[in-house]
């Protein structure tokens, strides 16, 4: 059942966007058909993605993630939205070093918002893992994404964001990893 559900999952999120062919994007510049971003983020404990909404319940775990994205940009849905390759690497430090990972997945984001420069979205795509941990006992993870961006420039974006990893309770253990942090894009 498990396999069947992602399976569908990802056939509908691979078909459901299209080209995005005017400007009318807000994380590309006006005709750019590809962008690169990176990201850095620091560990905010484990949970579940609400906990990310009440800051007072933050923690912050030693660990900190670099994320490369790559991007084309298409809409979702009438919305403008943008597909992403991501590369993640999740250096943890301290007692926790056992937490260190790398990942490579796919991801969607779509734009719900955007006025004069400022935008709000939402992403989400799976990720596989180099290694199992006593945060997520699989390497197959979802990551779940808020952001809030804004054009500085023609082709340069920043972004805040909270990220969140977890495989979606296939496995007994999924405390999930959660992270706060800056992102900069460059589209061309």
């Amino acid at each position: 059942m498990k396999k069947s559900v992602l399976s569908v999952f990802l056939v509908l999120s691979m078909t459901a966007g299209t080209a995005l062919a005017d400007s009318d994007n807000p994380m590309f510049a006006p005709n750019a058909q590809n962008a690169i971003a990176l990201y850095g983020a620091q560990g905010t404990g484990p949970g579940t993605l609400f906990k990310l909404v009440d800051p007072f319940l933050w923690e912050f775990e030693p660990m900190t993630m670099a994320m490369l994205q790559y991007s084309q940009p298409m809409t979702f849905f009438r919305l403008p939205a943008r597909m992403n390759f991501n590369l993640v690497q999740n250096v943890a430090y301290g007692d926790d070093h056992e937490l260190a990972f790398f990942a490579i997945g796919v991801s969607w984001d779509v734009v719900l918002v955007h006025w004069r420069g400022l935008y709000i979205g939402l992403g989400v795509g799976p990720y596989m893992r180099d290694s199992r941990d006593d945060y997520v006992n699989s390497r197959l993870v979802f990551g779940e994404r808020f952001f809030i961006g804004k054009n500085i420039g023609d082709a340069w974006r920043i972004e805040l964001f909270t990220q969140h990893f977890s495989n979606g309770d296939f496995t007994d253990i999924n405390r999930g990893f959660n992270f706060f942090g800056l992102a900069v894009s460059y589209s061309f």
